[in-house]
């Protein structure tokens, strides 16, 4: 089993990696600053969420088509990060 710090270093590289620079940019960025503050839970969902295909995730994020229930507070904290980002 891999230690909390192990599973937050693969995280953030799947999340650098992802195969579309849009979705590295903003799962890449949302890891380097949001996910250390994740719970044991949110991580797990998070880690889920990581599993789907680009273009949905980005769908998604980007609110341009509806987020399957079980994703919707992984997405959730992925776009208000993304949002913010856009405003500055």
């Amino acid at each position: 089993m891999e230690d909390h710090a192990t599973r937050l270093k693969r995280l953030r590289m799947r999340s650098w990696h992802r195969g579309i620079k849009e979705m590295d940019l903003i799962l890449g960025g949302f890891a380097d600053d949001e996910m250390k503050f994740l719970s044991l839970a949110e991580l797990d969902r998070h880690e889920v969420m990581m599993s789907e295909n680009d273009h949905d995730l980005y769908q998604w994020v980007s609110g341009q088509s509806k987020t399957p229930p079980e994703l919707a507070e992984a997405i959730s904290k992925i776009r208000v990060y993304f949002l913010k980002l856009k405003q500055n």
